[in-house]
């Protein structure tokens, strides 16, 4: 059994894993036919950097990350025995072929519809949880972590830990727009009590969508046992004009900056 399953990113000796997502890397490749930017070395450099995970949401469409990607990351990541490999998407798509031949270590369950540019809310119990269970339990047969993407609903955790989960992972991007206007003191509440009550129900808890630079260490200082970001616009955005380098070093030092205040 792949042992991040049950011990988390024991690693990290509890503070925030920063996992890249690297879709964005693969549909600026998919625009031409000569191979680049290359998602392997982009994940090599964020990795090289740093960078405690690598996360692909690979569409049926193949719009970013293709098949051969995912397979091609997992080979690299062997190299990398530490770090987490993280795929995303509907199970009720193409996820669930990428789970049982990669066998990752977590698999996130998103409700995206194949027409979404991206994905914009979560899962919705009761309605979803008998469709989910069956597919979770397939996962964790496997060995591999489920994670369900979630909207900041604390009434709806108790639900995800009957369905299964281990984790969720909170959808943030409410909290981005309301960050970047400024006036998201009771939208980053409603993140607060969420994580509280899904670690009252011995869930993990993760985040993505529209963290960046600037609003990411004040959601980590502010939003209880935060165990893992997924960020892919904003940073490979960011990498466009800093370098792999220096973007994977400015965001764990914004994380790095969140663990301080709590210590």
């Amino acid at each position: 059994m792949n042992p991040l399953l049950t011990t988390g990113l024991d690693a990290h000796r509890g503070s925030t894993a920063l996992s890249v997502n690297l879709n964005k890397v693969a549909l600026v490749r998919n625009t031409r036919h000569l191979g680049i930017p290359s998602v392997m070395r982009a994940a090599q450099l964020c990795l090289e950097a740093g960078a405690q995970g690598i996360t692909v949401h690979p569409r049926p469409d193949e719009r970013h990350i293709r098949a051969h990607d995912v397979h091609d990351l997992a080979e690299l990541l062997k190299q990398w025995p530490q770090v987490e490999y993280n795929i995303e998407g509907n199970p009720f798509h193409n996820l669930m072929d990428f789970i049982r031949t990669v066998k990752p270590h977590q698999a996130t369950f998103v409700p995206d519809d194949t027409a979404q540019a991206t994905s914009d809310h979560g899962w919705t119990f009761p309605q979803d949880a008998a469709r989910l269970k069956p597919l979770i339990d397939e996962c964790k047969s496997l060995g591999v972590r489920v994670s369900l993407f979630m909207d900041p609903i604390p009434e709806q955790m108790a639900a995800v830990r009957e369905v299964g989960a281990d984790r969720v992972e909170l959808y943030t991007e409410t909290y981005a727009r309301a960050h970047a206007a400024g006036d998201h003191a009771q939208v980053l509440a409603a993140f607060v009590a969420t994580a509280q009550a899904a670690l009252r129900e011995g869930l993990g808890v993760n985040a993505g969508h529209d963290l960046n630079r600037a609003n990411l260490t004040e959601f980590l200082a502010a939003v209880p046992g935060v165990q893992e970001v997924s960020i892919g616009h904003a940073l490979i955005a960011d990498a466009l004009e800093l370098g792999y380098t220096q973007t994977i070093q400015d965001y764990l030092r914004a994380i790095h900056r969140a663990a301080k205040t709590k210590a």
